[in-house]
């Protein structure tokens, strides 16, 4: 295919337009029949066609997407009526935890939380926040726990790299939880825990 460039960020304004999920550059560049390095330019041509209307092109979770202008977000919020339904602060605590400390095990999360997490992971995991790693290679083995995609999506993240330094935040704002989060996790008590294929006794 010998395409000018406007006409590859056409097309590449109706793939991004109809996926529901970023569209990373090796995908994109197959469909589009380019070398995933031609894509940023492609990419750059389809953000200055958009430039003055209400859609943009955002870089996430490693891909590409089509999202509303920021200074739009109220409006298009109140049309969409979204799930008045929050994540508990229980729950952001925990996917903090995993966050930064991943993979991890629910035996160092309840450390760090102080209380049993087996019902807010099988919260996180159902909304596929997070996911299964394996298991640890010690007593018991363990399940350990990261974040996926859809984590890097809902926070409107590149990558891992763009979390947000703890030290950025004032010890006051951070729950006792999340404090330390940057130290080297320990293994403490984990050779107490017994080999089970259920979660909550993970």
């Amino acid at each position: 295919m010998n395409q000018s460039t406007s006409d590859l960020a056409a097309i590449a304004e109706c793939i991004l337009f109809v996926s529901s999920r970023p569209v990373p550059a090796e995908r994109l560049a197959t469909y589009l029949q380019i070398s995933p390095q031609q894509v940023p330019a492609v990419i750059a041509t389809l953000a200055e066609r958009l430039q003055g209307g209400g859609l943009h092109v955002v870089e996430l979770a490693g891909g590409y997407n089509l999202a509303t202008r920021p200074q739009y977000a109220e409006v298009v919020s109140a049309f969409l009526e979204p799930d008045p339904e929050r994540m508990s602060v229980q729950a952001l605590e925990t996917l903090a935890i995993i966050a930064y400390r991943q993979p991890v095990t629910r035996v160092e999360i309840d450390q760090l939380r102080g209380v049993n997490s087996a019902y807010v992971l099988h919260t996180l995991l159902e909304k596929n926040l997070i996911r299964l790693a394996g298991r640890k290679q010690a007593p018991g083995r363990p399940f350990l726990f990261e974040t996926t995609e859809e984590f890097l999506r809902a926070f409107g993240l590149k990558s891992l790299d763009e979390l947000p330094r703890l030290e950025e935040f004032a010890p006051l704002q951070l729950p006792p939880a999340l404090t330390g989060l940057d130290q080297p996790a320990t293994d403490e008590n984990e050779e107490d825990q017994q080999p089970s294929s259920d979660l909550s006794r993970d």
